[in-house]
């Protein structure tokens, strides 16, 4: 049976993430608390509106009403990257070769490794961001659809277009397709190739946690009181496919899914605070940990493969150890 280390914190967790072996929790309040040898505390941004780990580079990229943009590295180090004045940072990415994208109202920054800043103006809203893995490459989420830039290049941004408010986005593994969150109880999909459009609907919730599988041959989603997983392995996508229902249950609808980092299974965790791992294959399920405190938020396995954080929207965060 899995063994949880808990750490019971005071507010709204918007991340739970590894940097380096050591579990990093990331409060709304700015402050990010660390598993270290005891539990320990350094203060980030004054308000924190958006956190994400940035894998290549192993530190976490926060933003927040303080106009500012920190990386936080493994011991509680804190660097300030950049500072958008008294505007809100409502969003951030991070990108290759140390770059960093963040957004305020409706301007897109994006910030190279060599402190150099562009600044990407929409005509509405920028709700939210990421870097395609392939190529100096970034999306921004928009109303009615999604904007592809290129920040080391002067050329025309690429749209994507499709009717809506779209208030998140991802690219997939190969840089072949992207996906947005919508306002709505939906996702959508481009075919980068030829501009194909997948729907991806039905869902009785908002999707608001997405998770590529390891070969991105699946997109994990949250949104419905079972983890959907849509197929990414055709050339076309999900288009005329099924998703996996992963982790039904009746009473308790998925907030958030983290994929393993190299086999086919999802952490998934529900509005009650529950956490279950469950394989593709054959929807075999493992009970992770049971309902707690506040809606699960934000999990993490880490590098051994043996561990997963956690985070709740009640500060109910913690590590599950399921080597144990």
């Amino acid at each position: 049976m899995p063994t949880v280390a808990p750490l019971d914190l005071e507010g709204h967790c918007l991340a739970a993430v590894f940097l380096g072996d050591v579990p990093h929790f990331a409060l709304a309040d700015g402050a990010i608390h660390r598993l270290d040898h005891g539990h320990k505390t350094v203060q980030a941004n004054d308000g924190l509106l958006a956190a994400l780990h940035d894998g290549a580079n192993d530190r976490l990229i926060t933003g927040g009403e303080d106009g500012k943009i920190f990386a936080v590295t493994a011991g509680g180090n804190t660097a300030e990257l950049a500072t958008a004045g008294k505007k809100w940072i409502t969003s951030v990415a991070a990108g290759p070769q140390g770059a960093v994208a963040y957004a305020s109202g409706k301007i897109a920054y994006v910030r190279f490794a060599d402190g150099k800043t562009r600044e990407f103006s929409h005509p509405r809203s920028v709700e939210g961001l990421a870097f395609s893995p392939k190529g100096m490459r970034f999306g921004v989420a928009r109303y009615n659809g999604a904007t592809l830039h290129f920040p080391a290049a002067d050329g025309k941004p690429v749209e994507l277009e499709w009717a809506g408010a779209h208030t998140g986005i991802t690219f997939s593994p190969d840089g072949g397709f992207v996906v947005t969150t919508m306002q709505e109880n939906a996702l959508h999909g481009w075919k980068l190739a030829d501009g194909k459009h997948m729907r991806m609907s039905g869902y009785p919730g908002k999707v608001k946690s997405l998770s590529w599988s390891a070969k991105g041959k699946w997109l994990a989603s949250s949104g419905a009181p079972a983890a959907i997983v849509w197929p990414f392995s055709g050339k076309d996508g999900p288009m005329g496919k099924a998703p996996l229902e992963l982790g039904t249950r009746g009473n308790a609808m998925v907030t958030s899914v983290a994929c393993h980092p190299s086999q086919d299974v999802v952490a998934i965790g529900y509005d009650d605070g529950m956490v279950m791992a469950v394989r593709f294959t054959d929807a075999r399920e493992v009970l992770l940990r049971r309902p707690g405190k506040g809606a699960i938020t934000s999990m993490m396995w880490d590098k051994e493969e043996r561990r997963v954080a956690f985070g709740s929207a009640a500060g109910d965060c913690g590590v599950i150890d399921i080597s144990a």
